[in-house]
């Protein structure tokens, strides 16, 4: 897309492919919302995951996709992440989410 004000080109990624991949177990934290905090719409859902590690088997073939219940990520895998590197893409942040933390 174009900015009036801007002279390169902007590009929007509308990701909406969820992929259930979060690794609980692996994560540093995971908290869900509990019928305690008065949010039953939402009770079993994530509430916060820190240090999120996801299940590489989970993802198999997935290329840009968004975690399950954890929308506030989107996940690339390598070679699209290396691609955006290398086309100069910026204001992107990158964290490994596959193995040790």
């Amino acid at each position: 897309m174009d900015v009036d004000s801007r002279p390169e080109r902007f590009f929007l990624v509308n990701v909406t492919r969820l992929v259930k991949c979060i690794d609980d177990e692996a994560s540093t934290e995971v908290l869900y919302w509990m019928p305690e905090d008065g949010r039953p719409e939402k009770v079993g859902q994530y509430q916060d995951v820190h240090g999120m590690r996801i299940d590489p088997s989970k993802v198999v073939g997935a290329k840009v996709f968004r975690p399950w219940g954890w929308r506030g990520s989107l996940l690339v895998a390598e070679e699209v992440k290396e691609a955006l590197v290398r086309s100069g893409a910026s204001g992107l942040v990158f964290q490994d989410v596959t193995g040790p933390g």
